[in-house]
């Protein structure tokens, strides 16, 4: 499972710790996560839609995932910063970040796809999902379509979308090679890792293929072997510590974490696992610390409009981290704002949702209270919670009457 996704997971599982509404009853425990949680990409955040939404007889006709991976044609690390871009006819339609390793997962039809397209149509209306939002895109429809990876100081073999599999939803479109085209820059985020020495280079390369393939013991000592011999190797810190926390040796990851931190605090992915380990802790206090640490780096942390541009992790699940974890300790105006910078890049989320629905609830602001609960459940009309959720409802609107009558 890929980090992204086990933190999607972790996303439902943790809600369980948020404070109840302040309702006339009390609630019983929120929600675990859906039996089928929706796939998530290394550089886009969860994007649920409605179960089972796809016109019948129509799924051949659409694709609704693309996969891959960027690679280098001198087999060198990647830097930490690689865009992946859809050009549909000459423009760009959608953008998504690929993971450290190169993995790549795009999803087609969604909030993010409908906001490009609006931008490059110079319309300016505001981004809303797409009219394939629920079904992906008509495959005929990327028949003009490519895909390529924008990297400062690398050229990109673009992949074309002509020759699609006629059989699947989900289509991986193989390997995007980039060559190197100007040397490293000082400035380049974490360039220490590309002054480690041949030996710790091989060794981390032979990690992440033994990972790949699902040999993580050996990827293990691959890992271990690389930071023996370079001490400040921020990518193999960071893989040696996803292993552990796979293996739940927690405070061994929680030191290789820590490492990498460390030697690149610019680094930011394992801020968000350091995050993610204290989230599921209930260590509130912690999850603040190292999300603050995360979004004191975002460059667009003051932006209010919709932006695109994400760090290859995506800001978005520091900032709802750090909302839902604010939100436990009553900072209330904190888990708002960051709740609000989190729904502008996550899109449609349902924890999103119902962690907004919370907070809405409790300051009075019973419409919009409403309305998020209203898109949780519509989001995942089976959660264990929706009697629960729709009594709560009924209560909201009850309230929300009063006070447009007294008003």
């Amino acid at each position: 499972m890929s980090q992204r996704a086990r933190i999607s997971l972790q996303l439902a599982f943790t809600m369980a710790f948020l404070a109840p509404v302040a309702l006339a009853q009390k609630p019983p425990a929120p929600p675990p996560p859906p039996s089928n949680p929706p796939p998530t990409s290394p550089g886009q955040p969860t994007n649920s839609g409605l179960p089972g939404s796809q016109p019948a007889g129509l799924d051949a006709d659409f694709v609704m995932f693309l996969a891959g991976k960027v690679a280098t044609d001198d087999g060198t690390q990647l830097p930490n910063n690689v865009m992946i871009e859809r050009v549909c006819n000459a423009r760009v339609r959608q953008q998504v970040y690929a993971n450290p390793g190169g993995d790549f997962t795009m999803q087609l039809g969604s909030l993010i796809d409908s906001a490009l397209d609006a931008s490059a149509d110079g319309n300016s209306q505001s981004a809303v999902p797409g009219k394939f939002a629920e079904t992906g895109i008509p495959r005929q429809e990327l028949e003009k379509c490519e895909v390529r990876a924008s990297i400062s100081g690398f050229q990109s073999r673009d992949v074309s979308l002509v020759a699609l599999d006629a059989s699947s939803k989900s289509v991986d479109i193989g390997i995007i090679v980039v060559h190197r085209s100007a040397k490293i820059q000082g400035a380049t985020v974490n360039a220490a890792a590309y002054k480690a020495p041949k030996d710790a280079v091989s060794a981390y390369v032979k990690g992440l293929d033994a990972q790949r393939n699902g040999k993580f013991a050996n990827a293990r000592k691959y890992f271990e072997k690389a930071v023996e011999i370079y001490p400040a190797y921020v990518y193999a810190w960071f893989q040696l510590g996803t292993l552990l926390e796979k293996a739940n040796d927690k405070d061994a990851a929680r030191t290789a974490y820590t490492r990498a931190t460390t030697v690149d605090a610019r680094f930011l992915p394992p801020y968000l696992s350091l995050a993610s380990m204290a989230f599921e802790a209930g260590n509130w206090m912690e999850v603040i610390h190292f999300t603050d640490s995360i979004l004191a780096l975002d460059p667009f942390k003051d932006l209010t409009g919709y932006t695109m541009e994400l760090d290859p992790f995506s800001y978005a699940e520091a900032y709802f981290y750090n909302a839902a974890a604010n939100y436990n300790v009553h900072n209330f105006a904190d888990a708002e704002r960051n709740a609000l910078k989190a729904e502008h890049l996550f899109g449609r989320s349902p924890q999103l949702h119902f962690l907004l629905g919370q907070i809405f609830a409790r300051k009075n602001d019973y419409a919009n209270a409403i309305l998020e609960l209203q898109i949780y459940l519509e989001l995942v009309p089976h959660a264990k919670d929706a009697d629960w959720v729709g009594e709560q409802l009924a209560k909201l609107q009850t309230l929300n009457n009063a006070a447009s009558t007294k008003q």
